[in-house]
């Protein structure tokens, strides 16, 4: 890939203060991006009420965001050496406020889902832009602390959601999701521009771009995405829409690596996998998002659908993940100073495949607190496993390729996330009436305590009903149905976990393969 290198404007002239506070204010930005991905998912029932919408039109206001956002996040790359990385920063953040407003005005379902969509598209760049600026900032061990940060952030914030979601609905409504970016979005739209100076736009590079390129990634992301989310709802391949969907986006993909393969200046840098280290890291990013962001699609659903647990109980549920990461974070900083990283990341995946296989024994009673030691051991786990990642992929790649493979970096990430919720959808769709079926092959007359059971519930229905036994008999029924409904759906929750973690055992041992690399010592220069 052929580039013209210019000398960073004014990166290494910053002291270490201002570059620090440049940075925090970036992942400001990147937090709320990433946040306002799970954020809707405990509130998406009142979201659905306060806009007379059904559920399957309200699922969209999770799903727009999320494929807005996947087609932007590996264009940002490109889009940063035209506009600058402050420019696009800080017109992302801008862009991501204005529509967080319109969000919280929505009128009605359908314009709802054009402001995430938006949303979405607006916030991406922010994402990889982070990881790209903290590698140009920063050197050594600091270096490590920032690629601590962003990892602890990148999975701290679609964790939190639920939390934040919950308790926002709860207490004001959920027009609050939304309005809560107002403030640390105006101040990173302000901000970013006056500290967040390390390159110049570069207008050239509209002439010649790769603009058939970017319309065949936007079409194979968003149609791969929209097949992703809805498939498990609509049978998959059963549905003609998944199905000309799918076929879109697998034409449309193979049209696209083959563009990307053969043009001079590709939007996307698919020749940085030719890089052992860089092709493995991108595998682990997706396995990580896998990991992260199924776990997080599970636990709500499993607390609103069998313990029938509202958006605050179901945020409080899920908290302790958060805070065991945020207490990981200097312990894994104090050992990224003494020991190989590639040790760190198996050691995180190994404690991330534990924490997967200490949620299989679920039963249909878990709360808070037998839900507490698998997600302490996930929210230590989450810090070692994906911080390395980071660090061993990113640092030390070419300065002048750092900006595109960031972008393809993340897309894996949330490629992994989408793969990760269709399949469990799909595991929960097909496995439930698989164990409902298997257990009322035992729900017959032979079945004693059944039977005692169908009568105890009957007697009372009729003694309620005013002797009326037809009605006694039918509520008991119900009530038997109700019962292994639930259990074979906690059954399948298992089944979940138990594929999540065969998934992230794969990962662990594929950790030694990685080499163990120096970050470059010079100083980081941009490429234009």
């Amino acid at each position: 890939m052929s580039s013209t290198v210019t000398a960073p404007v004014d990166a290494s002239g910053l002291t270490t203060k201002q570059k620090i506070f440049a940075f925090a204010t970036m992942t400001v930005g990147f937090f709320i991006a990433l946040l306002d991905i799970q954020i809707v998912s405990a509130s998406l029932r009142d979201i659905g009420g306060g806009l007379s919408a059904g559920s399957d039109e309200v699922a969209w206001v999770q799903t727009s965001y999320l494929i807005a956002e996947i087609i932007v996040i590996p264009l940002s790359g490109w889009l940063s050496r035209v506009m600058s990385t402050r420019w696009l920063f800080s017109i992302s953040a801008a862009g991501f406020t204005i529509t967080s407003l319109m969000c919280g005005w929505a009128w009605d379902i359908q314009s709802m889902i054009v402001f995430r969509a938006l949303q979405g598209f607006l916030g991406g760049s922010m994402i990889p832009t982070v990881f790209t600026t903290a590698f140009i900032y920063f050197q050594g061990h600091q270096r490590v602390i920032a690629a601590a940060t962003v990892g602890a952030l990148s999975s701290l914030a679609p964790t939190l959601g639920p939390t934040v979601g919950g308790w926002i609905t709860d207490n004001y409504s959920w027009h609050w999701l939304f309005f809560i970016n107002l403030v640390p979005g105006i101040f990173v739209t302000v901000v970013v521009p006056l500290m967040v100076k390390i390159d110049k736009p570069d207008l050239s590079l509209l002439k010649g771009a790769d603009y058939l390129g970017m319309a065949l990634m936007a079409v194979f992301l968003g149609c791969l995405e929209y097949t992703l989310e809805e498939g498990p709802r609509w049978d998959w391949f059963g549905d003609d829409t998944i199905r000309t969907t799918a076929w879109i986006s697998g034409v449309a993909g193979v049209a696209f690596i083959w563009r990307s393969l053969t043009f001079v200046r590709p939007v996307v840098d698919l020749r940085a996998l030719k890089s052992r280290n860089f092709a493995l890291g991108c595998f682990f990013s997706f396995m990580t998002g896998v990991g992260i962001f199924a776990t997080i699609y599970l636990t709500p659903l499993f607390l609103g659908r069998v313990r029938g647990f509202s958006a605050l109980q179901i945020g409080l549920a899920v908290f302790s993940t958060g805070i065991f990461q945020i207490m990981a974070i200097p312990v894994y900083t104090y050992f990224a100073r003494r020991f190989d990283l590639r040790w760190l990341m198996l050691f995180g995946l190994a404690c991330f495949t534990f924490s997967m296989w200490n949620f299989t024994p679920i039963t249909h009673d878990w709360g808070w607190r037998e839900l507490l030691i698998p997600q302490a051991f996930r929210g230590f786990s989450q810090q070692f496993a994906v911080a390395p990642v980071v660090t061993l992929t990113l640092g030390a790649i070419a300065p002048e390729r750092l900006k595109l493979a960031s972008g393809l970096f993340n897309l894996m990430r949330n490629l992994g996330g989408a793969i990760g919720i269709a399949g469990c959808g799909t595991i929960l769709n097909d496995r439930t009436n698989l164990h409902f079926l298997r257990m009322a092959e035992h729900l017959n007359t032979t079945n004693t305590a059944m039977m005692d059971m169908l009568g105890r519930v009957a007697a009372n229905a009729t003694a309620l009903s005013g002797g009326d036994a037809v009605v006694g008999h039918a509520i008991a029924l119900r009530q038997l149905w109700t019962l292994t409904m639930r259990e074979a759906q906690t059954e399948t929750y298992s089944d979940a976990f138990l594929a999540l973690m065969l998934c992230l055992g794969i990962a662990t041992v594929m950790v030694p393969l990685m080499k163990k690399v120096e970050p470059p010592k010079a100083p980081v220069a941009d490429a234009h």
